[in-house]
């Protein structure tokens, strides 16, 4: 039986509802995107058309777009169907593509006519941008992300220690048997692809090979602390660390590595303080490392490294998929390691991936600074343990 994601379910409910908003699937290349909504039309008792961005000339993509419009919108009558649903895939390829869906949503939503339509990105920096500055109150936003140890074991058979390694990219998931053709394929499918296509193609960057070396040394230090001072100073030819800020929101937007803030409960010394790097899949780290999957295994620091950026990853995925942040927090020596705010809730998450068991110093001093906030240690002893939590499929389980 072909396995099929959560998000299915969810995209032929908004799909079979009333004509109301825009659907738009964000996310990072190479999760799924593109065969959840397949399956997805394949499920729906009204007509559907599929087309991509990727199809449109650069000389004439408004062109092109009023063509598949007005194809879908024809479909409609010729078939006496009292609904439809136009997907477009990899829009951000299109010029103007929010200003051009406007016009025909609009005018759609004027005359009548029960045209659906979901918009797929891989770039989420311009289709965010593009829906901030165009499409605001006509869309919603369904976030897409790398897949769970869960899904990662129900697919592909992946045990705790492979998921931790090698991540939840489904494409390299028949690779891992052979280590070095599935670090090629991370190198070259998911980081280059992404790098050149949803960054570089699409963002004036000056400097390309300091973002690549940005890049990876933010991947490595995934789960740390350090200051773009600090950073800089690894860097050739680095310039200001302003640079290196924007740098890193760009990879951020890419879905590959997030500078954490640091929870004050001040914005401005949120801002002050050096981030927590964080990769977005723990592949993105490891794939990079000069080490094998059984060298890992048998180095102990390196091996709760990756524990605790794993541990990251889920709780960033979960907080992306929801109206929550997730932050770090430190006070001189003593640290959280994460920080979860949803509306009024504070949970302080503390990961332990050795032996070492019991209430932490740093969960201490930080539930006396914030006394209504939940603290959560999350060792291999404790209920839930850091295992537990990589199976949570709702934020609402940190509170």
């Amino acid at each position: 039986m072909k396995f099929v994601r959560k998000y299915l379910n969810t995209l032929i409910s908004r799909a079979e509802e009333p004509r109301k908003f825009i659907q738009v699937l964000a996310g990072p290349r190479q999760v799924g995107k593109t065969t959840l909504v397949r399956s997805m039309a394949n499920r729906l008792s009204f007509p559907s058309r599929y087309c991509s961005g990727d199809e449109a000339p650069g000389y004439q993509p408004g062109v092109w777009l009023d063509g598949q419009w007005e194809a879908m919108r024809a479909e409609i009558r010729n078939s006496g169907a009292e609904e439809g649903l136009l997907i477009i895939d990899e829009v951000h390829k299109i010029p103007d593509w929010s200003g051009e869906i406007k016009k025909h949503w609009d005018r759609d939503t004027h005359q009548g006519i029960p045209l659906k339509v979901i918009l797929l990105g891989s770039a989420q920096m311009l289709v965010q941008k593009g829906l901030s500055d165009s499409l605001a109150g006509r869309f919603e936003r369904i976030y897409i992300p790398q897949w769970s140890l869960g899904e990662m074991q129900e697919a592909f058979g992946f045990t705790l220690e492979q998921y931790l390694w090698f991540g939840g990219y489904p494409g390299g998931a028949s690779l891992i048997h052979d280590e070095q053709r599935w670090k090629q394929y991370i190198r070259e499918s998911i980081i280059r692809t992404a790098m050149q296509q949803d960054i570089l193609s699409v963002t004036r960057i000056d400097k390309p090979a300091l973002m690549a070396q940005v890049f990876e040394l933010a991947c490595m230090y995934s789960g740390q602390i350090v200051s773009l001072q600090k950073l800089a100073g690894q860097l050739q030819d680095a310039g200001n660390v302003t640079t290196l800020a924007t740098y890193l929101a760009l990879l951020s937007d890419a879905g590959f590595v997030t500078g954490l803030q640091k929870y004050a409960g001040n914005a401005l010394r949120k801002r002050a303080a050096p981030p927590k790097l964080q990769v977005h899949d723990n592949a993105l780290m490891t794939a990079l490392l000069p080490y094998t999957f059984e060298e890992a295994k048998s180095d102990r620091t390196l091996w709760g490294r990756v524990i605790e950026s794993s541990a990251g990853t889920h709780l960033l995925r979960l907080h992306n998929s929801e109206q929550a942040d997730l932050y770090y927090w430190r006070d001189g020596i003593n640290e959280v390691d994460f920080v979860s705010e949803m509306g009024t809730r504070l949970c302080a998450i503390e990961i332990k991936s050795g032996h070492e068991t019991g209430i932490q110093k740093g969960l201490e001093i930080f539930g006396k600074a914030y006394p209504l906030a939940k603290k959560l240690l999350l060792d291999r002893e404790s209920k839930p343990s850091w295992e537990d939590a990589l199976l949570w499929e709702d934020i609402r389980a940190v509170y």
